[in-house]
Parts: C-alpha cells; sequence; structure tokens
C-alpha cells in the first residue's frame, strides 16, 4: 500500500488528500459545526468571512460553514452509495450475461441499451414527479441510471476474458457458471471496473447537485452542495461567500475524484483462478 501511494504523481496525491479530506468531513462534520445548520444566527444576510461567522451568512442570516459540514455528507454519501450499487449491479449483471447462451446474452444486452438511451435527467425528472423527492428515491434513481453504463463496460471486459484459454480450461473441466464468473473473470475486470466507480461518483454527484439546484434534490430543512448553490443564488451578484463557497466545494470534490482516476497505474492482468 505504501509503495502504491508513493508511485502516485502529484496530482494523484492531492487528489487522494482531497478525496480523504472531503470523506473525513462528511463524516465528521454534522458533529463539529459551530452552529446549528437551521439555526438563524446574524441579522445580516450575506455577509462576508469574518472571525465569527468564517465563511459568511446565507440569505437567511444561517451560518455558511455549518450549513457547508452538515450539507456534505448528502453529497458525498448519496453518490457514494449510488455509484456503488450501480457499478456493483452492472457488473454482475455484466457477468452473468457473458457466462450465459447467447440469447440471453443479448436479451440482456437490449435491454441495457434501452435504458442506457434515456437521458439520467430526463428519467430522474419524471422519476421525481411521480414518486416524489426523497434519499431513497434519489438513491434509486442515480443508481438506475448509470448502471447501464457500468453493465456495458464490464460486459465487454467479460466477454474478452471469457474468450481466453485459462477459462476456456475451467468451462472444459466441468466449472459451473458461478465459478468462471466469480473466480475466473471476475478478479480480472476488477482494475477498470474501480476507476469506472470513480467516474460513475462523479456523474452522480453533477446530477444531484444540478437536481438540488432546480429545487428537486435533497429537500428542506436537510441541504446538500447543490442546495446550498440554489437557494443562496441571489447573492451571487454581491459575491456572497453562501453561494461560491459551496460551488468551489462541488468542484473541488469532481476534480479530486477525476485526479485520482486518472493517476492510478496498474491495468488489469489475467491470470486463472485457483480454487
Amino acid at each position: 500500500m505504501r509503495s502504491q501511494l508513493s508511485a502516485l504523481p502529484v496530482s494523484g496525491k492531492i487528489g487522494l488528500s482531497l478525496v480523504v479530506f472531503w470523506v473525513v468531513l462528511a463524516i465528521i462534520g454534522p458533529f463539529i459545526t459551530p452552529y446549528s445548520a437551521s439555526e438563524l444566527v446574524a441579522y445580516d444576510v450575506f455577509e462576508s468571512f469574518s472571525g465569527k461567522y468564517w465563511l459568511g451568512t446565507d440569505y437567511l442570516g444561517r451560518d455558511v460553514l455549518s450549513r457547508l459540514l452538515d450539507g456534505a455528507r448528502f453529497t458525498i454519501f448519496i453518490p457514494l452509495a449510488a455509484a456503488g450499487l450501480a457499478c456493483a449491479t452492472g457488473t454482475f449483471i455484466a457477468l452473468f450475461a457473458a457466462v450465459s447462451h447467447r440469447r440471453t446474452d443479448e436479451t440482456i444486452s437490449r435491454f441495457m441499451d434501452a435504458l442506457i438511451s434515456i437521458p439520467s435527467k430526463i428519467f430522474a425528472l419524471v422519476m421525481i414527479a411521480a414518486f416524489g423527492s426523497s434519499v431513497p428515491i434519489l438513491l434509486t434513481i442515480t443508481a438506475i441510471s448509470y448502471m447501464p453504463g457500468s453493465f456495458r463496460l464490464a460486459r465487454s471486459l467479460a466477454v474478452n476474458v471469457a474468450n481466453m484459454d485459462f477459462v476456456t480450461v475451467a468451462r472444459t473441466r466441468g466449472e459451473s457458471r458461478a465459478y468462471l464468473a466469480v473466480k475466473e473473470i471476475l478478479p480480472n475486470i476488477v482494475h477498470p471496473m474501480l476507476a469506472d466507480f470513480g467516474l460513475r461518483f462523479v456523474f452522480v454527484v453533477l446530477l444531484l447537485s444540478s437536481l438540488s439546484f432546480l429545487g428537486l434534490g435533497v429537500q428542506p430543512p436537510q441541504a446538500d452542495l447543490g442546495s446550498l448553490v440554489r437557494e443562496n443564488i441571489s447573492g451571487l451578484a454581491e459575491g456572497a461567500p453562501a453561494v461560491i463557497i459551496p460551488a468551489i466545494a462541488i468542484a473541488t470534490i469532481t476534480i479530486a475524484v477525476n485526479l485520482l482516476i486518472d493517476s492510478l497505474r496498474g491495468g488489469a492482468t489475467y491470470s486463472a483462478g485457483s480454487k
């Protein structure tokens, strides 16, 4: 682990440091807020940086730092769970398709092609209009939206591995399809799928932030970083920290994950599984 970290380029180390920073902040943030996230602490709205309010106040006079610390968990953990669910589901469906008969593989692939043809934002808007907006609904919507993309990548990798000699040998000696999928194919597609997970995380962050900016994301009194930008947009003309800081936070999260993904070295190596 230490050698892998030392092998990262400067950009990768910066990305990793920022990712760790935001994950830790999302975990401990609600417990270290100087004020309650919903408490009106100042009479003046859109105050600038000060010793009392480090990141100023928002459009209602609430402490921006407290709102940021409380809302970061939604911007980090909902996309983390959604991306993990999308990649895990897409990967295992792809493994099933890769070791199944051709007709089954084609049926699953055509269904996934139909899903991936639906724009994620349009799908999210329709689902929210039908079922409302809540954390479980947002999690489900984003996982379904990005699962077909993970499936397509995992299937292309799995089909290539399934045609290799060591998988043919395992199939010849009578191993089950589950064994072929889990023991022979899966270990050889893990690295690219981890990179795909990072990209899906970024996509989900941007999708949820855009939904929150439209007022369709995390609902009051809770707020994610996208909600903080939307509710304080009237302070943009005067350069209020209440709208600028959450926007910068979203940018740093997505850029950090991209830097980390781009710097990860070592692709998939094909090796036969062992019993």
